[in-house]
């Protein structure tokens, strides 16, 4: 459970910032830019890609934080 969550909240860091740093660029940022796919396809995210990406790297630092406090088994 503990290696699940250091990877999900790796991964969902990195696409978060990716994805903040391709909307401050405009685009230009393409790499990984994953997290395109739920801001234009999900209604309700449609003008808040912003706000999203920062949601979404905010919650893998929070599972990343989680990761370290679950027992190791």
């Amino acid at each position: 459970m503990r290696r699940f969550l250091e990877v999900a909240g790796f991964l969902l860091t990195v696409f978060g910032v990716c994805g903040v740093i391709r909307e401050l660029t405009d685009g230009w940022f393409r790499l990984m830019g994953l997290t395109r796919f739920l801001t234009e396809n999900v209604w309700f995210m449609e003008g808040r890609e912003l706000f999203v990406d920062i949601v979404i790297a905010v919650l893998g630092l929070v599972l990343l934080i989680v990761s370290d406090r679950v027992r190791k088994s």
